[in-house]
């Protein structure tokens, strides 16, 4: 069995990636929000040109499956009408931007995202890797440090604001009118220094290696992480947060959620509905946040991903219930863990011929604890995710 082919960029609106049911189309949202008419559009559009299921990325963007080829070009114009559709392929591949959904008005967050995407629109922007990501992490305090980002602008101490790169404690003052052209200058180094060879790469896997930041960036202390406990649905301040199953909902239900108030995107696989107080009564929709679902991921799986080995959905529903409170699972079809590529203390590996690896604390890559299982042996034997039995 072959590797898994690592293509080293994520899907677009304009370009597309396919997948075992049709084109997925990636949509970004501007500041990471909907209006009620945009989302209104994307669930009308996903069910007329894809197959009506949308999926919540990890960067908190909107994707629409099962889109045809002969869709594609009607769904690109009507995603346009929306506002919702960059100038250039380009420019859509570097507003690559994940947004604090906790901003509110006069906190700086939307002034940022505003200046940084003007400046990545730019034909001179840094032409970065496709999956080289920025995140405006600047509100009351910070809350993206676990979302995959590459540049970060956040709250230093008193409140500076601050252009970090990834992997460093530290980073360069800047001020609402200065940032975006210092997270440019960043992206520049990153490229200059050969932070992408053949067109790859990350930052902080750069600065492991040993490159050396300009001055600048090293010259103030980022703020300690955030000590918060990770999302859950519920009533918050700026309205209520709702989640799904595996992040993925008909199209039906996003349009019901916008009749409620614009929409934030997050990169938890959640929405944000602006100034509501309650949920939405819509089948399907998680809102306890002790509901063991929210301790899951999984990617699309065999056979909606022609790289998958298993099926990965039925399994992570029949393994949730047995989960211990701490832990979470991610089931993966293959060694790229596209769903979840952050460690995680269980992850389920698709192999060739159905056969399933078990990885403790660790990423679908590295290596596994258990090998050779079975979705039979695993829903009839749960116990097995926590036994402890070296790899041979």
């Amino acid at each position: 069995m072959s590797d898994p082919v690592i293509k080293g960029w994520c899907p677009g609106a304009l370009r597309p990636m396919m997948s075992g049911d049709g084109l997925v189309v990636r949509v970004r949202p501007r500041g990471g929000r909907l209006t009620p008419a945009q989302a209104k559009g994307i669930a009308e559009l996903s069910a007329r040109h894809g197959n009506g299921l949308i999926d919540l990325s990890a960067r908190a963007n909107v994707q629409l499956r099962g889109v045809t080829k002969a869709a594609h070009g009607p769904l690109i114009e009507g995603l346009s009408a929306l506002g919702l559709i960059d100038e250039t392929t380009e420019a859509e591949s570097r507003r690559n931007i994940t947004v604090t959904p906790y901003w509110q008005d006069g906190d700086g967050v939307q002034e940022v995202v505003r200046s940084l995407t003007e400046a990545l629109g730019h034909p001179g922007a840094p032409r970065t890797p496709g999956k080289f990501g920025y995140a405006v992490d600047c509100g009351a305090e910070p809350v993206l440090s676990e979302t995959s980002a590459d540049i970060r602008i956040e709250r230093g101490p008193g409140g500076v604001l601050l252009v970090r790169p990834d992997g460093m404690g530290s980073g360069a003052d800047a001020t609402e009118e200065t940032a975006a052209r210092l997270a440019l200058t960043l992206a520049e180094w990153f490229l200059e220094t050969g932070g992408a060879p053949e067109g790859r790469g990350r930052m902080a896997a750069h600065l492991a290696r040993g490159a050396r930041l300009p001055e600048l960036f090293t010259e103030i202390p980022a703020l300690p992480r955030s000590s918060a406990l990770a999302p859950a649905p519920g009533l918050l301040p700026l309205g209520f947060l709702v989640g799904f199953e595996f992040g993925q909902m008909a199209a039906e239900t996003l349009s019901i959620l916008a009749e409620n108030g614009a929409l934030r995107i997050t990169p938890w696989r959640m929405i944000l509905i602006e100034g509501a107080t309650q949920a939405p009564a819509i089948p399907g929709l998680i809102t306890d946040p002790a509901d063991p679902m929210l301790r899951v991921t999984a990617c699309t799986g065999a056979p909606g991903c022609p790289q998958a080995l298993i099926e990965t959905r039925p399994l992570a529903r029949a393994l949730c219930a047995s989960l211990a409170p701490a832990d979470r699972l991610h089931v993966s079809g293959c060694a790229k863990g596209c769903a979840h590529p952050a460690p995680s203390a269980l992850t389920l590996v698709g192999r060739a011929g159905g056969a399933i690896d078990l990885i403790r604390n660790g990423t679908a890559a590295d290596t596994p604890s258990r090998t050779g299982l079975s979705p039979a042996t695993l829903t009839a034997t749960p116990a097995l995710l926590t036994e402890t039995e070296d790899a041979p």
